[in-house]
């Protein structure tokens, strides 16, 4: 199915998208939904992931992985904007939100990024599922206890013990 979504979204036919909702719109309003709680927000966050899948499909490289993870990303990150957005729509611009990062500074932070990446992957699947569900995807602990079929108490628990070794992992003091 996905090689079909790609070569229609790959010549601009529109049944691509209607493809692409059937196959995947359960996944795309499951992580918005854990992100914005409001269900008119969640709606129409769904329909500007569609229009940004849409316009940005030429960004979409196979060889980075694969159209369910392409999607799973834009969702995120569109569900993440629009939380960012709504959060704080009068605040003033202190000057500092748009200032560049110095490039010692971006080095560090995607050597950061990357020492996070393998301290994750390094962790048993059940962990990095929490690690995921929580801090990517930004799902409420009682969700995540619902889900998993545990008390809201022992996610908590596994999830301070993560912390601990990832930041010990991490080169942190993880007392």
């Amino acid at each position: 199915m996905d090689d079909r979504i790609l070569e229609l979204l790959s010549a601009g036919d529109q049944e691509g998208i209607t493809l692409l909702q059937k196959q995947y719109g359960n996944m795309v309003r499951y992580i918005v939904r854990g992100i914005l709680p409001d269900a008119q927000d969640a709606e129409e966050c769904v329909s500007d992931i569609y229009l940004r899948v849409w316009e940005k499909f030429s960004s979409f490289d196979r060889a980075k992985g694969s159209l369910a993870a392409w999607l799973t990303a834009v969702a995120r990150n569109a569900a993440v904007d629009r939380r960012r957005r709504s959060r704080a729509p009068n605040e003033e611009w202190d000057g500092q939100a748009g200032a560049s990062p110095s490039p010692e500074d971006e080095v560090l932070r995607r050597e950061r990024i990357e020492q996070l990446r393998k301290a994750v992957g390094a962790l048993k699947a059940s962990d990095q599922l929490l690690f995921y569900r929580k801090y990517y995807y930004l799902q409420p602990t009682a969700q995540i206890a619902a889900e998993m079929g545990l008390s809201e108490r022992a996610v908590e628990g596994r999830l301070y013990r993560l912390r601990r070794r990832l930041q010990k992992a991490m080169g942190g003091d993880a007392r």
